[in-house]
């Protein structure tokens, strides 16, 4: 078994920031404007006119002004992104943008129109026309901000919609991939030559062999539209998984269930521990002398399933389906990783369980 690094990567681009923010041509284009437009709507220019070399002085350091209040309001309103969403804080996320406009904006508008004032040599402070321009930038940012954060809200929809529809993918793949497992015609024939063995040689084992099939089948048919199971359930049905295993190769393939947690305090996603099952099965060679000893422990929330690595000689290359739908099913319900490690001839995969509250 094998993990790609492209398998977490695509998963994991599910859940990137939907808020990226790539609006350098709309700074480009509106802090200028915003730097000239507004000193000429106010009157900021007085008596100035484009002889005055202060003048141009003014266009500059008005531009700057524009420049520093978008920039500065761009800031807070990422950072306050980290922290707050409309969904779970929509009051404190309203005072925070008002906190950071008023408080940041005003201010500064006030000051630099006051150095303004005197570079200019208005002779007095023109309070009048600082207060209409400050009150301009301010509504302003209030209205870039909420451009800002419905094109945010926006993309955050589509981001969620892209989530749920990749989801749905996954879990159609998992239910798939899981049901072709057990109804291939290579399985079925083996199942079949099996049972038919044990009918004439043993019908007691034959009738566990024909009960473990049937627990297999339902099991899918059951939880094909579940998102998460009590870890119990996923156990007593690899439980129906191995039996057919061993009925197959006897002895050969040794199972050891958790027997020390309380299996109904933890959750995970269905059919997750039987793939790893057929995985080992599928990729290593065993024997009587060399059994395939498949184990289960919980450490600090995650089921650990490990196996020895001994490879069978001339396998076929495998496209490791299984591994990849396991781990983008557990980005995209769990939302964690799964950690595949191999160490000193051991292949190991951790499952993160999730905690029944």
């Amino acid at each position: 078994m094998t993990e790609t690094g492209q398998n977490r990567t695509e998963a994991e681009a599910l859940h990137a920031e939907p808020g990226n923010l790539k609006d350098g041509w709309i700074r480009i284009l509106f802090i200028p404007l915003f730097g000239i437009g507004i000193p000429n709507v106010t009157g900021l220019f007085g008596m100035l006119d484009y002889h005055s070399g202060v003048y141009w002085l003014g266009y500059a350091l008005f531009i700057l002004l524009s420049f520093l209040i978008w920039h500065g309001n761009r800031f807070f309103l990422l950072r306050q992104r980290q922290y707050l969403d409309w969904f779970n804080h929509p009051v404190r996320k309203i005072m925070v943008l008002v906190f950071a406009n008023v408080f940041f904006t005003a201010p500064l508008t006030v000051f630099v129109l006051m150095v303004w004032d005197r570079l200019a040599g208005f002779g007095t402070i023109r309070w009048d026309v600082i207060e209409i321009v400050t009150l301009m930038n301010v509504i302003a940012v209030a209205f870039i901000t909420h451009v800002y954060e419905t094109v945010y809200l926006i993309r955050q929809r589509e981001n969620d919609l892209l989530s749920f529809e990749k989801l749905e993918r996954a879990k159609a793949q998992a239910e798939l991939e899981a049901l072709k497992g057990q109804i291939d015609p290579h399985f079925m024939f083996n199942s079949l030559n099996t049972l038919s063995y044990l009918i004439e040689e043993d019908p007691k084992k034959a009738h566990q062999f024909n009960d473990s099939l049937a627990d297999v089948y339902r099991y899918i048919l059951q939880n094909r539209n579940r998102e998460l199971v009590y870890l119990k359930e996923e156990i007593d049905f690899v439980n129906s998984y191995v039996t057919l295993l061993q009925l197959r190769f006897g002895n050969t393939v040794r199972w050891s269930p958790l027997d020390e947690q309380d299996h109904l305090s933890w959750l995970i996603p269905p059919i997750s521990l039987q793939i790893l099952v057929e995985n080992a099965v599928k990729h290593n060679q065993f024997d009587e002398n060399h059994p395939l000893l498949i184990t289960t422990q919980i450490q600090d929330q995650l089921l650990c399933v490990k196996n020895a690595v001994r490879q069978k000689i001339n396998r076929k290359d495998s496209p490791g389906i299984g591994l990849k739908i396991l781990t983008e099913r557990y980005l995209l319900i769990v939302k964690r990783s799964v950690d595949i490690v191999r160490h000193n001839g051991t292949f190991e995969v951790r499952l993160p369980l999730i905690k029944v509250e």
